[in-house]
């Protein structure tokens, strides 16, 4: 029988997806279907049929599987953010080691088996950061999170993944936005004033950052925002504004002004207290950054001697706690403001072995190279498209002993250790690490060594 579009069908779940998916197969199609656990069966109703795949909807789950558990959030099915809010912690850890072991070998064709992964200490309320779109059709505003694959705005103010204290300041938004008439943006038109609200809060200080950014230069009743905030929350130093004037999907413009308090906030992570402006780049899960930059410092295996490169430094979270084993701290980043930060962090603590450079990844290991720098160790934590095959070639050619590739997306991580293979590379450990329980994302932690001729 071949599938059509509103047939439903019997169906066991064997595998889950990143994205939260299960799979199963009929007369030899795989068929995905949100929602479902590896062990369910399900009667299936096909809403799509491609030409060896088809996709579905639960419409009825006949049996459930032992890893099934109730979701706890009410738009977990609208909502874009989790993955995993319907499988227990233990059985999502085994889907994210399953998914690295398999991207390494599938796209770097390196058969390699990792670490036991290292799930989060805390997998609820983890997060440090949100960014909140929003959308006003009439009277009616919604805050919340995009809905899957969408710029739809789904309304949630109290996200299981953020701090219980962030709702208390939407609260505050919401208000002021109805009390003022503050026209909310409009992503099609280009107009509107606000666009998104922002929210920093440092897990060990519990300092607090509050931001809103606007579509335009000049933020009307900030007096009267401002006296709210600070009525509601006790725990804010900094409330700023950032002006996002651009055409764009990119959340925050480069223009920040602060109305009250600091220009920053501080927090602790691997024994050193860390200045976060508001475009430093900062984990959003500090506990579990502290798991991966311990590992990155084992892997490193630093005796003294050591000259570290460290590419996208960020605000120096990895480079500055391995100074004190290393001869030498060189940190790379292309964000000013990150920069400025590691370099006030540096000071703080009379950091004197670590200097840093505003320059992109690339641009900034070709000048070092120039200058005769030859970084015995070279430390890595790109974004999610990776390293550029330029950058790569750039370090091989530095010949460095051992390189460490903190990576959030294992595709292109298997991709660029594969590049590097080609360079006289191999891949020696591979550690994933849980940064981002309940959704789709995994963090991981490769040694990669010269091989010996």
């Amino acid at each position: 029988m071949k599938l059509k579009k509103n047939d439903k069908i019997p169906l066991s779940i064997t595998a889950v997806t990143m994205k939260g998916s299960g799979i199963g197969h009929y007369n030899g199609m795989a068929v995905f279907a949100p929602n479902t656990v590896t062990g369910d069966e399900i009667t299936a109703h096909i809403v799509k049929v491609k030409s060896n795949y088809a996709f579905a909807r639960l419409s009825e789950l006949l049996a459930a599987s032992p890893e099934r558990i109730d979701s706890d959030c009410p738009v977990f099915a609208q909502c874009g953010g989790c993955a995993f809010r319907h499988i227990n912690y233990k059985a999502e850890l085994e889907i994210k080691q399953n998914h690295v072991q398999d991207a390494l070998l599938r796209i770097g064709h390196i058969d390699i088996e990792p670490e036991p992964i290292l799930g989060a200490p805390i997998p609820e309320r983890y997060r440090n950061k949100a960014q909140y779109p929003l959308e006003k059709i009439g009277d009616a505003l919604k805050i919340g999170f995009y809905a899957s694959h969408s710029h739809r705005v789904i309304n949630c103010r109290d996200c299981r993944l953020q701090p219980a204290a962030f709702e208390g300041i939407l609260e505050v938004f919401d208000r002021w936005i109805l009390k003022y008439n503050i026209s909310v943006y409009d992503e099609d038109t280009h107009t509107g004033l606000l666009r998104h609200i922002y929210i920093r809060q440092a897990q060990k200080t519990s300092e607090m950052m509050v931001c809103a950014v606007m579509n335009g230069n000049e933020l009307p009743h900030a007096q009267e925002l401002t006296a709210e905030l600070l009525g509601k929350q006790s725990n804010i130093k900094s409330i700023v504004v950032n002006s996002n004037n651009a055409d764009t999907n990119v959340i925050l413009g480069k223009q920040t002004e602060t109305l009250w308090g600091q220009d920053f906030i501080t927090d602790e992570l691997c024994g050193l207290k860390f200045q976060i402006s508001p475009l430093s780049f900062y984990q959003v899960n500090p506990q579990a950054a502290e798991i991966i930059y311990k590992k990155a410092a084992d892997f490193a295996a630093l005796t003294g001697k050591e000259t570290v490169l460290d590419l996208y430094c960020g605000a120096g979270t990895i480079g500055l706690p391995m100074a004190a084993t290393a001869k030498e701290v060189i940190g790379v980043e292309a964000v000013p403001a990150s920069v400025e930060d590691a370099k006030i962090n540096a000071k703080i603590y009379k950091i004197e072995n670590a200097r840093f450079l505003c320059a992109d990844a690339a641009e900034a290991a070709q000048i070092l190279e120039q200058e005769g720098t030859k970084p015995d160790v070279v430390v890595l934590d790109p974004p999610r498209k990776g390293c550029s095959a330029d950058l790569l070639a750039t370090i091989a050619k530095m010949e460095p002993e051992r390189i460490v590739y903190v990576s959030c997306d294992p595709a292109t991580l298997a991709r660029d250790c594969a590049i590097l293979g080609e360079l006289g590379y191999g891949v020696r450990k591979v550690a994933p690490v849980d940064m981002f329980p309940r959704t789709g994302h995994v963090e991981t932690v490769v040694l990669i060594t010269r091989v010996k001729e």
